[in-house]
């Protein structure tokens, strides 16, 4: 839960300030409501998540590494050399094994620079057509890295499988989510509302470890 949030007994008696490696402030929403939705069902210390400072005026991490493992550990070390609080990052997309894995840890890249989220989907149903794939299984995959002071912490990972429509389904989430059908739900993620999909998504599983790992080593 955020500091913010918590009783100011507890808030002041036992808690904790982690940076995420981002600066987007998007992604700092997501990891709010997270913890928010955690906090009841985890104890350790009060979490209190913000964005890195200064973030756009650091020396930039390159995520060329061939796993998400590898790109979200760098991350988090390259980032926690600039601070004194804890770092958080993570790497994260969707594999498709008919497709080799693609777009992997390309997912953001998979379209080229400056493409869209529409763009990125489009190129991922027009190359599973040309290829004539009947095979749509696939699995949105999340590292979560915490670094401090140039050490690497711990790392977790977890994953949610689904099958890849033929056509975009739903309004809500971001990137590949409106064409991800998640067949427990009958829903694609972009169909689910935020707050549920955030307890059966890979990056919200993944951060819940991180919860359990803190309370266990406070």
């Amino acid at each position: 839960m955020h500091v913010l949030d918590m009783p100011p007994c507890r808030a002041a008696l036992h808690s904790m300030r982690i940076l995420v490696a981002s600066s987007n402030p998007g992604k700092l929403l997501e990891y709010h409501a997270m913890a928010d939705m955690a906090a009841p069902h985890t104890a350790g210390p009060a979490i209190e998540l913000a964005l890195f400072p200064d973030f756009a005026c650091l020396p930039a991490f390159e995520e060329s590494a061939p796993t998400f493992a590898e790109n979200a550990a760098g991350k988090a070390l390259h980032y926690s050399r600039f601070a004194a609080d804890p770092v958080i990052a993570d790497d994260s997309g969707l594999v498709v094994p008919t497709l080799g894995g693609a777009p992997g840890v390309n997912s953001a890249r998979y379209a080229g620079p400056g493409a869209s989220d529409s763009d990125r989907v489009g190129k991922l149903l027009r190359e599973l057509r040309e290829k004539n794939v009947t095979g749509r299984a696939a699995s949105f995959v999340c590292v979560l890295a915490l670094a401090h002071a140039g050490n690497l912490q711990a790392a977790w990972s977890d994953r949610v499988e689904g099958v890849l429509l033929e056509e975009p389904r739903g309004a809500g989430g971001f990137g590949y989510d409106p064409i991800f059908f998640y067949p427990p739900q009958g829903k694609t993620f972009a169909e689910i509302p935020r707050e549920e999909k955030n307890l059966l998504s890979h990056r919200g599983k993944a951060f819940r470890k991180l919860l359990t790992y803190l309370a266990s080593n406070s």
